[in-house]
């Protein structure tokens, strides 16, 4: 007779290895899941005041009017939306350990969100001592002023934070392991762009016909 036995059904079992999970699911981390809450409460926050602002276009009964005084920002522009490319290879670099390509590319991040803040600044002077325009003036100027201010207080807020991060950098205390948090900050910028191209629109292009 022959010596082998059959495999019973408990042994069948522990002889089939299950498979190999090539990436397994975890939790994600706090900073990232805060970030996404903050960008989502952000964002209702600017839907209110958007729709604030187009709900008002038209009906200031006295001047100025968006049409005659508001020119568009082109420059400033410009610079708020590249800075999202060079904080997203800052960013990268970082992830890679490239210290001082990181700390050029957030440089650069850092000078084109201050450009933009002194772009508004002086249009904002213009529009106050040139034109008369305060937020006091009419519907206009009180829409116009709490969305633009708005968004600019959180382009001052994400610039402050960049500039701690600059301070961070050139004293040494950034490091490859950090990568994760700069990326967190990286998305609110994202955020702070993204929000001004509705804000572009919303003010320059839909409420100055």
């Amino acid at each position: 007779m022959s010596n082998v036995k059959p495999l019973t059904m408990e042994a069948a079992a522990h002889t089939i290895a299950p498979p190999a999970i090539l990436h397994p699911w975890g939790l994600p981390s706090r900073g990232r899941v805060g970030m996404i809450a903050l960008i989502i409460t952000e964002t209702a926050f600017f839907t209110i005041f958007v729709t604030a602002y187009v709900f008002y276009i038209g009906k200031s009964l006295t001047p100025p009017y968006p049409r005659d005084v508001l020119s568009y920002p082109v420059f400033n522009t410009i610079c708020l939306l590249s800075s999202s490319l060079t904080i997203a290879l800052a960013s990268r670099a970082l992830s890679t350990g490239a210290i001082r390509k990181f700390a050029v590319l957030w440089f650069i991040t850092l000078a084109l969100g201050v450009e933009f803040l002194i772009g508004t600044g002086f249009e904002w002077h213009r529009l106050i001592y040139h034109v008369g325009l305060t937020i006091r003036t009419n519907l206009f100027g009180t829409t116009y002023y709490s969305l633009v201010g708005l968004h600019a207080t959180h382009v001052t807020i994400g610039a402050t934070a960049i500039a701690l991060v600059m301070v961070l950098t050139l004293a040494g205390s950034v490091r490859q392991e950090h990568a994760e948090r700069i990326e967190m900050l990286s998305w609110y910028w994202h955020f702070v762009d993204a929000v001004w191209i509705v804000v572009f629109l919303t003010v320059y292009v839909i409420g100055a016909r």
